[in-house]
């Protein structure tokens, strides 16, 4: 799939994840949410921001924590070894072999002020070719001031990843954490991977420090 990192290091350098499993799919953020995607100011879902469902996991960074459905047919969490080097956090979701779907974690990807600045910076940062489908404000457990963005691309069939040509939805989530320093989480998923109701729940598990 070779998706770009939202930023890809400071002032929107990209990373090709080309090595190691898990690394071609997706750099940070996914599935698609019908019409709660609409609503500006929302997370999507009827759980507390910041909430996190019972027996999910959860990335935890400096900067900001994410869960997961683990266990049975969900994600398991990447090492430092086998996740890109611009991940502070990351998790796979695979079947038959195949990736389905990441969730990784960027901190201080890129320079900015607001997160408007990194909305912008992490739609530069993602794979050449992506249709972005827009950006709009997102409610997040810890911060006032968040965005989404949403987009697609197509698979390369490279790395463990769908067939080429496998439409992904991927969501990012960005802003600046207490210390003023960007965060971005993303949420990549082959189309029918992950379900509405569950990235409504991870996105509203985001808890920003």
């Amino acid at each position: 799939m070779n998706s770009r990192n939202a930023g890809n290091g400071r002032n929107g350098r990209k990373d090709a994840h080309s090595r190691g499993r898990g690394r071609a799919f997706a750099g940070l953020v996914t599935g698609v949410c019908a019409a709660a995607l609409l609503l500006t100011g929302c997370g999507g879902g009827d759980q507390e921001a910041g909430s996190v469902p019972s027996g999910w996991g959860t990335l935890k960074t400096k900067g900001v924590d994410v869960s997961y459905p683990k266990g049975s047919g969900g994600y398991v969490e990447q090492s430092a070894a086998e996740r890109s080097k611009h991940n502070a956090a990351a998790a796979v979701r695979t079947e038959d072999g195949t990736i389905v779907s990441t969730i990784t974690v960027q901190l201080d990807f890129t320079n900015a002020d607001s997160a408007e600045e990194a909305a912008i910076a992490a739609e530069a940062g993602v794979q050449l070719g992506s249709t972005l489908k827009g950006q709009k404000d997102v409610k997040l457990a810890g911060t006032d001031d968040a965005k989404r963005v949403d987009f697609e691309f197509s698979s390369t069939g490279e790395q463990d990843t769908p067939p080429k040509g496998t439409r992904i939805h991927g969501v990012i989530l960005t802003g600046l954490d207490s210390q003023k320093k960007t965060f971005a989480v993303r949420i990549d998923a082959q189309k029918g991977a992950l379900d509405d109701a569950d990235l409504n729940k991870i996105i509203d598990s985001v808890q920003v420090h």
